[in-house]
């Protein structure tokens, strides 16, 4: 099954941006540097690439250019194909161009706050008209709905095409209730950074990551170990960069993943209204987090011990 290309790290890429407007020499550069490092699928139009606040034509622009940089040598997930009004993502879903897109990740409705039932037709009327396999998108954290594991399994059951959920609640009793009871060839996907080491050590697939846009070898490197049995080195790993998750969500996300991409060099930290960018003095504590851990010295480079 396809799904298989989605076990080990994909990274929720950021869309960077320069005086407004989208930075794409600095996209290009990023995308370089995730294949470089280890990362093995991306994902274009998440929450972390800011997909809310660029038009659509933006958004169509940003997704065809990372199709075309990547040239078929990651596969590429989709993450834009979340909305509060059902009927205008199936609209949305049909007038895109899928070519070269290989997964589409959709989130549950935000700010609606529906039932599990109301959940679970929005997936299904998404089911219908989906051209591309589906990750389910569980982030009650941004929609203030969760995605109960009895829901997630009830679509498994309903239709091959949920082939995996992201699951970004954080909360790993849920996530072990999901791969307990799962179908075999359904992925659990963290979605959580902090969290993606236990909830993998647990049974999960692997992690669709905000930290790995600027430490995908070390983040590859965690959950290659993890997949293998090698949970010492995944532990140590996961402890090394502990410190950094509070500095990159201080401020939110992409504020804080954007400042530190813009300690390494790979792109501004500039982000789009009404997300502001990272403060100065949370720059100076992240910066001292990144010291810290030991990243700042072989972060930029490919070929990272």
């Amino acid at each position: 099954m396809k799904q298989h290309q989605l076990r080990g790290l994909g990274v929720a890429l950021v869309t960077p941006f320069k005086n407004g407007q989208v930075d794409y020499p600095a996209l290009e550069k990023i995308i370089e540097y995730q294949i470089s490092n280890g990362t093995n699928y991306l994902v274009s139009l998440g929450s972390t690439g800011e997909s809310i606040a660029l038009s659509t034509e933006e958004c169509k622009a940003v997704l065809k250019f990372t199709i075309k940089i990547n040239n078929g040598r990651l596969p590429i997930v989709a993450g834009l194909f979340g909305h509060n009004n059902t009927a205008q993502l199936i609209d949305r879903i049909k007038e895109y161009d899928f070519s070269g897109i290989d997964f589409m990740m959709s989130s549950s409705p935000a700010y609606n706050k529906p039932t599990q039932e109301g959940i679970y037709q929005h997936f299904m009327a998404i089911e219908k008209v989906a051209p591309r396999p589906i990750i389910i998108y569980n982030v009650p954290g941004r929609t203030a709905s969760n995605v109960l594991p009895a829901t997630i399994l009830r679509l498994t059951k309903a239709s091959s095409k949920f082939v995996a959920v992201k699951e970004a609640t954080g909360n790993i009793l849920q996530g072990c209730d999901i791969i307990k009871y799962k179908p075999n060839d359904f992925l659990v996907i963290s979605g959580d950074d902090p969290t993606a080491f236990p909830l993998m050590a647990c049974g999960g697939d692997g992690i669709i990551s905000v930290i790995g846009n600027a430490l995908p070898r070390h983040f590859s490197q965690m959950t290659n170990a993890v997949l293998s049995g090698e949970l010492d080195l995944a532990r140590n790993i996961h402890l090394q960069l502990h410190d950094l998750h509070h500095w990159l969500y201080v401020d939110g996300n992409p504020p804080g993943i954007k400042a530190a991409m813009e300690i390494l060099g790979l792109c501004s930290r500039e982000v789009r209204l009404p997300l502001v960018s990272q403060s100065p003095e949370n720059i100076v504590g992240l910066k001292a987090a990144m010291e810290g851990a030991g990243v700042l010295s072989d972060a930029a480079s490919p070929q990272l011990k």
